[in-house]
């Protein structure tokens, strides 16, 4: 609109003398340049302390007194389990995982929305051209004497035109600036993503290896079963065994098969998952991981580093504070609302009736135009906007805080798991030696002739089940290792 009632203007106004409008453009820009120092609403000073004591302690609450140390994370922690399988598995969720690729996709989204912001502070040019030609009605005897007839009439105008909003006040400075925090969120959250998918891959693979380790021994346990049942039979054959005693062992037998069933069952689930998390169909991984393979090997110690670490390396805090950065950001984008926006427009078009001459020094014109708006009288709308932004800051705010007190909860938690089922597993080891033993000790009684082949195989049989207990608690602490890993925030690539 505004436009058009310039071009209409355009041909009523003269020309200035050569020092007035020099003058005046060096008047305007020494003005915008005053204003434009502006910057209205509240300045970002960083995210407000949280948990200060237990922030910059020197160790977390919940740390266990063995199997942990003080020094810094690195963030590829799986390599630590020098295994080959995984490494691949978690270098092929990163290149393929498709909700990595929607984060991703999200980030360049949100720098797209921070070069367009930049754009909007900066001049804009537009140019067109046109070409007409009209035919006139031939009035014959209604002219006037002496008037030529009603031919053709031709006319040629090309124009350029710039415009450029001042950024008096400091609102399209405070819009770049919330893009800009944004993008840095939006760029944590796919850190934090990757952080996520990271620890999946690993339980799932943790997962497999358990399961086909334990398929294994409860593969063996079935076939010692197998046996004392089929000599609890003939010694009831014999009168030397009850119906009880067969019956017992047929319920042990059948229980193990069923084991064997949902073992099967949960390794193929586990290589669906990881086939999935890698950007497979289910089934691609089954060539290459359903040989058994056995667990990988924890780590003599691990680094966790300290509380104030966990703040700058994790993630999803560092997402909560650009958040916060951006919401602040938006106060002073609306406050600028309150005060004036001063445009300038210019215009310089050329415009003659034969295109040869269109660019002839006397057939142009040019035109500047300072444009001031303000609305002075809105009924309170910018006041509206102005406390929705403060709200959506302390709400920002109060999720910061979260964040940090959820990161901590999470670390500390995991912590106290890793050294409880250290502290179990060293139990179950205890267990299983102690029935190695006595299943050796029944060897010897049964290679003497002391003992009985099925008091031989029941001790053989408590052995396997001792060993199956050490496969899973070992499992559980290699994914409570894991969970470390994710509450420190570990595991994360820039992108």
């Amino acid at each position: 609109m505004m436009k058009t009632q310039i071009h209409r203007l355009f041909s009523f106004v003269p020309p200035l003398a050569a020092g007035s409008g020099t003058s005046i453009a060096v008047g305007i820009v020494a003005s915008v340049s005053v204003l434009s120092a502006c910057t209205v609403g509240p300045n970002y000073h960083g995210a407000p302390p949280v948990a200060t004591d237990a922030v910059h302690a020197a160790s977390f609450v919940r740390t266990p007194a063995a199997g942990v140390a003080s020094g810094p994370a690195p963030n590829a922690w799986w390599r630590a389990f020098g295994d080959s399988d995984l490494d691949e598995l978690i270098d092929a969720a990163f290149a393929d995982n498709p909700d990595l690729h929607a984060a991703q996709a999200r980030l360049r989204e949100a720098r797209a929305q921070l070069s367009r912001q930049h754009a909007d502070a900066l001049p804009q040019v537009s140019a067109d051209a046109a070409a007409l030609r009209v035919r006139q009605p031939d009035l014959g005897a209604l002219a006037p004497s002496g008037s030529s007839g009603g031919g053709p009439l031709q006319l040629y105008v090309a124009s350029l035109q710039a415009s450029w909003e001042i950024d008096l006040f400091g609102g399209t400075r405070r819009a770049v600036e919330a893009a800009s925090a944004q993008a840095d969120a939006v760029d944590a959250d796919l850190a934090d993503m990757q952080v996520a998918l990271a620890a999946e891959v690993a339980q799932a693979y943790i997962d497999l290896r358990d399961e086909q380790e334990r398929l294994a021994l409860a593969r063996d346990t079935a076939q010692v079963q197998q046996r004392m049942l089929s000599l609890t039979e003939q010694r009831r054959t014999r009168g030397t065994a009850a119906d009880v005693d067969v019956e017992r062992l047929t319920s042990q037998v059948e229980t193990t098969r069923a084991t064997l069933v949902t073992l099967d069952g949960q390794i193929a689930e586990a290589l669906d998952r990881l086939a999935v998390l890698t950007g497979r169909p289910p089934g691609a991984l089954d060539a290459k991981l359903a040989p058994a393979q056995p667990l990988p090997a924890l780590p003599d110690s691990v680094p966790v580093g300290d509380p104030a670490a966990l703040l700058r390396q994790r993630p999803d805090i560092r997402s909560a504070e650009r958040w916060l950065a951006a919401s602040n950001a938006q106060i002073g984008e609306h406050i600028a609302n309150y005060f004036p926006k001063l445009t300038l427009y210019g215009d310089l078009a050329f415009t003659a009736a034969d295109p040869g001459h269109l660019f002839r020094k006397n057939n142009y014109a040019w035109l500047g135009v300072p444009y001031l708006q303000w609305d002075l009288l809105d009924f309170g709308r910018t006041a509206a906007d102005v406390r929705g932004a403060k709200a959506s800051r302390d709400e920002a705010r109060a999720k910061y805080e979260h964040a940090v007190l959820t990161a901590l909860q999470d670390a500390n938690a995991a912590l106290s798991r890793y050294g409880h089922e250290r502290e179990h597993l060293v139990r179950l080891e205890a267990v299983q030696r102690s029935a190695d033993r006595a299943s050796a000790l029944m060897q010897e009684r049964f290679t003497a002739g002391v003992a009985t082949l099925i008091d031989l195989l029941d001790t053989q049989r408590t052995a396997f089940s001792a060993q199956q207990d050490v496969v899973a608690g070992q499992a559980e602490l290699l994914k409570d290792f894991v969970l470390i890993q994710k509450s420190l925030g570990l595991g994360w690539r820039r992108s």
